[in-house]
């Protein structure tokens, strides 16, 4: 069965060996990575990958990515930016005038690489989770299954449920995109941040809990050796 597609990143600095040293990161985490050199390349591959977050390193100047960054900010609709596009700019030091200027101009996040590569993909992942979290839909309608994602509520036929916290997320998750099958690796890893599925029954215990509370209906459906889905 075909996965997701991965997430795309976009890697722009003139310094090849950050570059190289990001690209193989975030590739063995299972990115998509872009690597452009200057801000014309970056351009063309924004426009050929539309990439979901950009890592703005040394461009050769003082102000190489500073002035990329605002021509992101400032793009249109029909530019080669989405001008929304979450953004990570990467200095020397974490703090300082460096990281006031690259805020100003409209940086998402401001990292010195002295911190570690973990700590780096770890604030990749919350602007990615940021950014989802804003294009996503208020209410989100399956059925007689009605989910506030602003509220965490959720009913069925108009009576409200009573969810925990986990519950709901796996039951969102599903939501999202009811048509498919989702495997018990790929749920552990979006709903409870688990790299690897290990012998948990993690995913089953609370498939099974959810539905009870969901009554009655087979909402929350087994696929045998694979994972869940919603009817």
């Amino acid at each position: 069965m075909t996965g997701p597609a991965p997430i795309e990143l976009l890697v722009v600095s003139a310094d090849p060996r950050t570059s190289l040293l990001l690209a193989e990161a975030f590739s063995l985490d299972g990115f998509a990575v872009s690597r452009a050199h200057c801000a014309e390349h970056a351009r063309v591959m924004a426009c050929g990958r539309r990439p979901a977050l950009a890592i703005l390193g040394d461009l050769g100047s003082a102000r190489g990515a500073l002035d990329l960054l605002c021509e992101i900010r400032a793009s249109g609709a029909t530019g080669a930016w989405d001008p929304g596009l979450a953004t990570i700019v990467l200095g020397c030091t974490p703090g300082g005038v460096d990281a006031l200027r690259a805020f100003e101009a409209g940086a998402d996040d401001f990292f010195s690489l002295s911190a570690g590569l973990l700590e780096l993909g770890a604030r990749v992942r919350a602007l990615l989770r940021r950014a989802a979290l804003r294009r996503a839909p208020r209410l989100i309608e399956v059925g007689q299954l009605s989910i506030d994602v602003a509220a965490r509520s959720c009913s069925v036929a108009g009576i409200p449920l009573l969810l925990r916290r986990m519950e709901f997320a796996l039951l969102l998750h599903l939501a999202r995109d009811p048509d498919r099958v989702f495997t018990r690796g790929e749920l552990l890893a979006a709903v409870w941040g688990y790299r690897a599925a290990g012998a948990t029954r993690t995913v089953d215990s609370h498939a099974s809990r959810l539905r009870r509370r969901l009554g009655a209906g087979a909402w929350v459906v087994g696929v045998r050796n694979v994972g869940y889905r919603l009817r």
